[in-house]
């Protein structure tokens, strides 16, 4: 393949985990009709929790989620690769894992990734967050093997780690996935530009689909939705409203851009400071 046409889907979730799979298999369908081939969603697909308590109790282990058979047969359905950027997956009594999924064209599971990284923060706003409370840390960086491209997958606050960037770029990583519920405050001094630099840096695609708007709880989601080519062009964004923003991407400009930047050849030992 030399083209792929993706799409990011934006939603503003809900504490109503029937409700978000509802909107989310109508937004994947209205992407497919679209000539979409490969589908993202953003960070909390199913789950916007007022708190860490009622994210406990709203979830559910892996292999009883209600949202991925729904979301596996959709996949199988319409043909597609379907990113589903995270959900909370009960994985103890009292911590989930923010787990992303892609799923393939069989409605296989193809690759699952555990956040890393995780938003213990207290914001100039007022705004305080502890996401460590309820979720489990993943450990493991992981590639996903496609027929188009190998996907680097991360999930929201990885995305201040370029390190981690970097390790799937040299892994082979031509995409980067970055499902994200990004504060309104940080989205708007941060998120283009980290998200560019992510893209320029290691000469992949970005595919960043966000939760944007103000959720039932209150909590203020920054939105903008981004597709961005290796070197640096922003090829869709969202606004804040929930919808469908899509692009077709030129797979050759990965190993174009990296020829021209061959940055990632070039790391060399160092001593520490």
């Amino acid at each position: 393949m030399t083209k792929l046409h993706a799409a990011c889907i934006q939603l503003r979730s809900s504490d109503d985990v029937a409700e978000n799979i509802a909107t989310t298999r109508a937004l994947v369908r209205e992407a497919r009709a679209r000539g979409a081939q490969f589908i993202a969603t953003p960070e909390n697909t199913t789950l916007m929790a007022p708190d860490g308590g009622a994210k406990l109790e709203r979830s559910f282990s892996e292999d009883g989620d209600p949202a991925l058979p729904v979301f596996r047969a959709l996949a199988e359905e319409l043909g597609i690769w379907l990113m589903i950027g995270s959900l909370a997956i009960k994985v103890s009594a009292d911590k989930t894992a923010n787990r992303s999924f892609l799923i393939d064209p069989r409605g296989k599971i193809a690759a699952r990734y555990d956040k890393i990284h995780l938003f213990d923060v207290n914001l100039p706003s007022g705004e305080s967050y502890r996401e460590s409370n309820t979720v489990a840390g993943g450990n493991r960086a992981t590639l996903a093997e496609t027929p188009f491209a190998k996907i680097g997958m991360t999930v929201c606050y990885d995305l201040r780690f370029p390190h981690l960037y970097r390790a799937l770029a040299q892994g082979g990583a031509g995409i980067l996935t970055v499902p994200s519920a990004f504060t309104e405050t940080t989205g708007k001094a941060h998120w283009h530009v980290l998200l560019r630099a992510r893209a320029i840096e290691n000469g992949a695609f970005v595919i960043a689909p966000a939760q944007g708007g103000t959720h039932a709880n209150g909590r203020k989601t920054f939105g903008h939705s981004l597709i961005i080519a290796p070197w640096g062009d922003v090829l869709a964004e969202g606004g804040v409203e929930p919808g469908v923003f899509d692009a077709v991407i030129e797979l050759d400009q990965i190993a174009d851009a990296r020829s021209r930047i061959p940055s990632l050849q070039h790391d060399r030992e160092y001593l520490e400071p």
